[in-house]
């Protein structure tokens, strides 16, 4: 993953609108898709340029842009809970083929802004998926804070939102805005 950037897709990004629950895109599972195809590419480079000028945003997954298919984006590096991570970087039609451990984590999303919730999650997971662009398949193992995001969006492309995992309304919480 190291070597891969979002300037290998060769197109520019084009920040798209986020849409927002209870958006029907949200809530399907999402198709596979051809990661060589150019509209698949386009949209790879679409979710990274929407996630740069977002925020706060560690990851975004294409039903949030209202595209139902299995691509997202995903980039912990600047984030203050991160402990490794492997920069910036797009999969399509990624799963999650090994994992450890439940840890409980709060987590928020751009497709529901005012809310956040407590999650259980592994911390530890190996994710199988392709390369946009080249449709090469990369296998890769994250931890911690990057574990978390990566099955974040891997839910997101297969219609969950963080609100299907938590543990029940008792782990919903407004989300706090500081000035």
């Amino acid at each position: 993953m190291a070597a891969w950037s979002e300037a290998d897709l060769d197109v520019v990004g084009r920040v798209r609108d986020v849409v927002r629950a209870p958006a029907r895109v949200l809530s399907t599972d999402g198709g596979r898709v051809d990661p060589t195809a150019p509209e698949v590419v386009q949209l790879a480079a679409d979710l990274v340029a929407t996630m740069r000028v977002s925020p706060g945003c560690v990851g975004l997954a294409a039903p949030q842009v209202g595209e139902g298919v299995k691509v997202f984006c995903v980039d912990v590096s600047a984030h203050p809970k991160t402990r490794d991570h492997h920069g910036t970087f797009v999969l399509c039609n990624a799963e999650v083929v090994e994992s450890s451990r439940n840890e409980k984590a709060r987590e928020g999303c751009m497709s529901v802004p005012d809310l956040t919730g407590d999650v259980k999650r592994p911390s530890r997971v190996v994710v199988r998926g392709q390369l946009p662009g080249t449709g090469e398949e990369v296998v890769l193992e994250a931890n911690a804070f990057e574990a978390r995001a990566l099955q974040h969006e891997i839910d997101h492309c297969d219609g969950l939102l963080f609100l299907d995992r938590a543990a029940g309304a008792h782990a919903i919480y407004a989300r706090q805005t500081y000035l």
